[in-house]
């Protein structure tokens, strides 16, 4: 009498039917690189899943608000490689089915239908099992400040920073951002519209804004025929956007603002307060008031100046808003610099600096060109106008930027594997 065959799980759930099926040759290769995880992430998965369980069985015996707080942020890891393990072993079972010569032909047929459906199901459960594992970036949960300036270019570079500017603010208005100007400056020093730009500060005060506008800091270039051009030549010039966290007070703990070893802290005695005449337009107000606000930070230089406000403790409470988020960032990127440093020699991570071209905006082709995604598309005006195809070059480079850290963390564990061997 024939053995009764060994029956995967998912097989047991299907009704068995008829069928012929040979084994395909694409039942006997391995599974795609999509469906793996790299050893050193999968490694710290598992070490983070044990303390997982430890700290649950700390707080079973009593309340911890500190063991309390990193098991919430353990739980999606666990979760995470609870789905991937699940996933591999159904892979691996209908795997060992198909290639079993004494499988019953239904069985064969209906394990060789869930097969690619398993190993699509267990690429999903790699890709967030590695999404899991990577750091989210401290400032990702605030609201964020783009500083956009014009570069190399003169005058067009200047009305390139104006079209940026409205890019950005479109692309919030489609996508219910809350937006507001919170410093424009016109090349001549005023406020007046019509005049080519010289700086602007767009405050985007809705919640995780920061880690959507992230992809955007670094040197934007465009490539275009000028209005001032009589000869109708194409001329590159570019504009600068920098990404900083907001860091209204409200949105910090207390502690934050107090804490020395914060990002966020800042030492008044280190600071050099200013106030003058707002320059421009502006009849006998500007003339008499001095509600023009400039803060220096002097151990870093940093300086901020604030004037569209005619009430002096606005402009002073916006500089100061400014000021705290410039500095952040700075201790910020010198960390990530110092980062960088220590994983280059390992997988040549280059870091993504302000004096970086990230995006080439072509008006002739209607060509958009992310340099770091590699992403191209070719309705320029959508983009301009905040569109969905902005929206599509900005997941891209976060994807990218995703990669990037997840290069990172096996740089990172490099050395500890080194040193095992």
């Amino acid at each position: 009498m024939r053995a009764t065959p060994w029956i995967c799980r998912n097989c047991l759930s299907r009704i068995a039917r008829p069928a012929n099926r040979l084994r395909s040759s694409r039942f006997q290769s391995t599974a795609s690189t999509s469906e793996s995880v790299p050893p050193a992430l999968l490694s710290r998965a598992r070490s983070i899943a044990s303390e997982h369980k430890q700290l649950t069985e700390k707080l079973a015996d009593g309340f911890d608000t500190r063991a309390a707080k990193k098991l919430g942020e353990y739980s999606a890891v666990v979760t995470a490689l609870k789905d991937w393990e699940k996933a591999k072993e159904s892979v691996t079972e209908l795997t060992s089915l198909i290639h079993d010569p004494t499988t019953d032909p239904e069985l064969l047929a209906l394990a060789s239908d869930d097969l690619d459906a398993t190993r699509t199901q267990l690429a999903n459960a790699s890709s967030n099992l590695t999404t899991s594992l990577v750091p989210i970036h401290p400032f990702a949960h605030l609201p964020c400040l783009l500083e956009i300036r014009p570069g190399a270019g003169g005058s067009e570079a200047a009305i390139f920073a104006g079209d940026l500017l409205r890019m950005y603010q479109a692309f919030c208005n489609r996508n219910d951002f809350r937006s507001n100007l919170l410093k424009y400056e016109n090349v001549n020093g005023t406020q007046e519209a019509g005049i080519p730009l010289s700086e602007a500060v767009l405050e985007i005060d809705s919640e995780n804004a920061y880690g959507v506008f992230r992809s955007e800091a670094g040197v934007h270039r465009v490539q275009r025929v000028p209005a001032t051009e009589t000869k109708g030549r194409t001329h590159t010039s570019a504009a600068s956007v920098h990404v900083l966290p907001s860091l209204q007070e409200s949105s910090l703990g207390e502690n934050d603002i107090d804490d020395p070893e914060s990002d966020y802290y800042i030492d008044p005695k280190e600071v050099k307060l200013e106030v003058m005449r707002a320059r421009g337009a502006g009849g006998q107000h500007v003339n008499t008031t001095e509600s023009a606000v400039r803060l220096t930070h002097i151990p870093t230089n940093t300086s901020v100046s604030m004037q569209d406000s005619r009430s002096q403790p606005k402009n002073k409470e916006k500089a100061w808003v400014l000021l705290r988020s410039r500095l952040a960032q700075l201790r910020r990127d010198k960390r990530e610099e110092e980062m960088v440093a220590m994983r280059r020699s390992v997988v040549g991570v280059a870091r993504m600096g302000r004096g970086d071209k990230v995006r080439t905006y072509n008006w002739g082709q209607q060509r958009v060109t992310d340099h770091r995604s590699g992403t191209t598309v070719h309705d320029l005006d959508d983009v301009m106008q905040g569109g969905q195809t902005l929206s599509k070059v900005m997941e891209s480079v976060r994807t990218w930027l995703m990669e990037k850290d997840v290069e990172a963390l096996l740089a990172e564990d490099a050395p500890a594997r080194e040193g095992k061997k």
